[in-house]
């Protein structure tokens, strides 16, 4: 009777000790206690080595590389990582602020700000030369009347920004009609966000290209392994960046387009 109750009972015990088993812990503590459980019950001992096996077969089949995080001031006599993440995030800061200039399809005073005007005596802001005002959805105004003599710069840089604009200069004052947002100019404009987000993967990469060949003038004093870690995490910073920057343009596309 015994016996019998006893081979009822040895599935449920092997299942609840192949659980046990899954910890690391409790591994060590059985194989401590119990040094004969597998030696006495081989299909025991199978059922283990075969969950171990599983486990770590999906921990490898995952395929995510390893992150770095490398403490920068345990490296800042090669490299200082603080700031060469400082400019890549810059790189990502002038996409955001080219966006916002250049790309919004709502008219206001302010769309004219980023617009740089060259005079003989150096290269101004549009809005320090002249007052801007909004006169109607479709028409900036733009007086000149404290700075008359940069009126004629102040045209052409109007009408050379990426904006497509065609002033019209009335004495003192230019007028600067503003182009009827339609579909056609909405995919122009998601077409510029693609060139200038292009534009700042390629500023991040040399800001990259910088980094790595900074880190590789320091082979001869330092192991190959921290060579090859600092590597890593200059890419990684990269690409989290470019990342970043993919994210700006899907959104600003998204807004453009609708």
């Amino acid at each position: 009777m015994a016996l019998s109750h006893m081979g009822l009972l040895r599935p449920v015990l092997r299942h609840a000790l192949a659980r046990q088993l899954s910890c690391p812990r409790v591994l060590t503590t059985v194989r401590a206690t119990t040094p004969l459980l597998t030696h006495q019950n081989p299909h025991l001992a199978a059922t283990c080595a075969r969950f171990y096996a599983t486990k770590k077969a999906k921990a490898k089949a995952k395929g995510q590389p390893a992150k770095v995080n490398i403490n920068s001031a345990l490296v800042e006599d090669i490299i200082d990582l603080d700031e060469v993440k400082g400019d890549m995030t810059a790189v990502l800061n002038t996409l955001k602020d080219d966006f916002t200039r250049s790309l919004s399809i709502r008219t206001s005073p302010g769309a004219l700000d980023h617009i740089v005007v060259t005079t003989k005596d150096g290269k101004f802001p549009l809005n320090q030369l002249g007052q801007v005002s909004m006169k109607s959805p479709q028409l900036i105004v733009v007086n000149m009347t404290s700075s008359p003599e940069a009126t004629v710069a102040v045209t052409r840089a109007l009408r050379e920004s990426s904006m497509k604009l065609n002033p019209e200069v009335d004495g003192a004052i230019i007028k600067v009609p503003i182009p009827k947002v339609t579909r056609e100019h909405r995919e122009n404009l998601g077409k510029l966000a693609k060139q200038l987000s292009n534009k700042a993967k390629d500023s991040l990469r040399r800001v990259r290209s910088n980094a790595v060949s900074q880190v590789k003038k320091a082979k001869e004093d330092h192991s190959e392994d921290t060579i090859r870690l600092l590597e890593k995490q200059v890419e990684q910073m990269a690409d989290n960046m470019a990342a970043d920057i993919d994210k700006q343009l899907a959104s600003k596309t998204k807004e453009l387009l609708g």
